[in-house]
């Protein structure tokens, strides 16, 4: 589980206020700018500021596009294609009424942005899983597939910005547990150009349904909770309850852009669960719930078994395997388990039945023990190096070397052996320099 992040929404969420507040926590923002340069889209530019919100200092993260492409409100744009491409767009008390020709975007055209970006495969991975997360929300508001769900060029671009900016901001701050207690939301209506919709917007709503994640409604008009913030909530979030102690290791606060009577600001605790002395203190050896899901088959071919194991991993499984079985008639088949959190059922139960020839899930309820684990990292002459660390419920610690920092060191060894006509490290010798790096 890594590092730990309490996502305090008690202000509601949206895609720039998360961004702002993983940059608050020290994101780099000099790694989120290259990224951005790096996504084949044009008509934006990123900015990081101070702002003040109710007093308090605040990052603002702001997407500002230029005349071609101005914004007129954030993840209030999107289509589900078909009809006359020239709308009017509202934006609080004031109208944009120019028509402009606007290119649809699709999500095969969306995953091949995110996919040419220069981010890291794991930031790829999360934000094609937020811009998924959107699409079936969107598809079920407009009674439409999710291949006839478009994103709307002029928020496209945007959308795109705040999507991958909290890819690449969460993967570098090495976060992989994510307590997200409830989504706060507002009350009434909110113009856009659907015409007046009920907050939460229907996007909203499909999304916490389908996540069953808590919704608690303020006492206050306007809507807090957009389509991005709730989805990237839903991609992110492991945990529904704080642990029973923790520390506090650095807070970071999100503006929001828009003027409540609430101030919009979202809060973001990188917390590590706390011990006592060199054991570890009550609930920091956590028992909790995961699910188990299986199925068996005896009608799938192993090349859509390795492609359904691809899509299982990207949709949030913690773990996934098959296990050869014999079924009725002695037919040889395979069993799929996939081991997943409650909130992540849905998206797994999907995934099974578009990819597989499944016509039905058993699910099981497992308790566990879970260690607390935190991710170790490290500069070496071969580059950053990462590690687990856990804590044994005596105390002691054990550090374990990611295999994917093993193979760096060998591929970059071995680059500086061929230029000096030597020989590389092997997999044995990278994985104990590994080890020392963090003695």
């Amino acid at each position: 589980m890594g590092r730990m992040m309490y996502l305090e929404c008690a202000a509601g969420i949206s895609g720039d206020m998360a961004v702002a507040a993983l940059l608050d926590l020290g994101a780099s923002e000099e790694k989120l700018q290259k990224a951005l340069a790096s996504l084949p889209v044009d008509g934006f530019e990123a900015r990081v500021s101070r702002v003040k919100k109710a007093g308090l200092d605040a990052c603002d993260f702001n997407v500002v596009l230029d005349a071609v492409h101005e914004n007129h409100d954030h993840d209030m744009v999107y289509l589900h294609g078909g009809g006359d491409h020239n709308h009017h767009h509202e934006h609080g008390a004031h109208e944009h009424a120019r028509s402009h020709h606007h290119e649809h975007r699709g999500m095969p055209e969306i995953e091949a942005i995110i996919r040419a970006a220069d981010i890291t495969d794991r930031a790829k991975d999360l934000a094609l899983r937020i811009f998924g997360i959107i699409a079936r929300a969107e598809a079920k508001a407009h009674g439409v597939s999710i291949d006839q769900v478009h994103f709307h060029e002029v928020g496209a671009v945007d959308s795109i910005v705040d999507v991958v900016a909290f890819a690449v901001c969460f993967d570098d701050l090495g976060l992989d547990d994510v307590v997200v207690e409830r989504l706060c939301e507002g009350r009434g209506s909110v113009r856009c150009q659907h015409g007046v919709l009920p907050v939460p917007v229907p996007a909203v709503s499909n999304i916490v349904t389908e996540a069953g994640i808590p919704l608690s409604i303020m006492d206050a008009q306007g809507e807090f909770v957009t389509p991005t913030g709730a989805a990237l909530t839903v991609a992110v979030r492991t945990r529904s309850t704080l642990p029973e102690c923790f520390t506090v290791q650095r807070v970071g606060l999100g503006a929001g852009k828009r003027a409540y009577a609430v101030p919009s600001l979202l809060r973001a605790m990188i917390i590590e669960e706390a011990t006592d002395g060199a054991r570890p203190c009550a609930g920091s050896v956590r028992e909790s719930h995961i699910w188990k899901l299986e199925c068996d088959v005896d009608d799938c071919t192993g090349e859509a078994l390795g492609f359904v194991m691809e899509r299982l991993f990207a949709a949030g499984a913690r773990e996934a395997h098959f296990m050869p079985v014999f079924m009725k008639k002695n037919r040889p088949a395979y069993q799929i388990q996939v081991i997943c959190m409650q909130d992540d059922i849905p998206a797994m139960e999907a995934e099974l039945f578009a990819h597989t020839t499944t016509i039905g899930i058993r699910r099981t309820a497992m308790g566990r023990t879970v260690l607390p684990r935190e991710e170790l990292r490290a500069s070496t002459p071969y580059g950053e190096v990462r590690a687990k660390k856990v804590t044994l419920p005596d105390g002691r610690v054990r550090i374990t070397p990611e295999h994917d920092s093993v193979e760096a060191v060998v591929a970059a060894s071995s680059a500086q052996a061929i230029a000096a006509s030597d020989n590389g490290m092997t997999y044995q010798e990278a994985y104990q320099f590994v080890m020392r790096a963090f003695d």
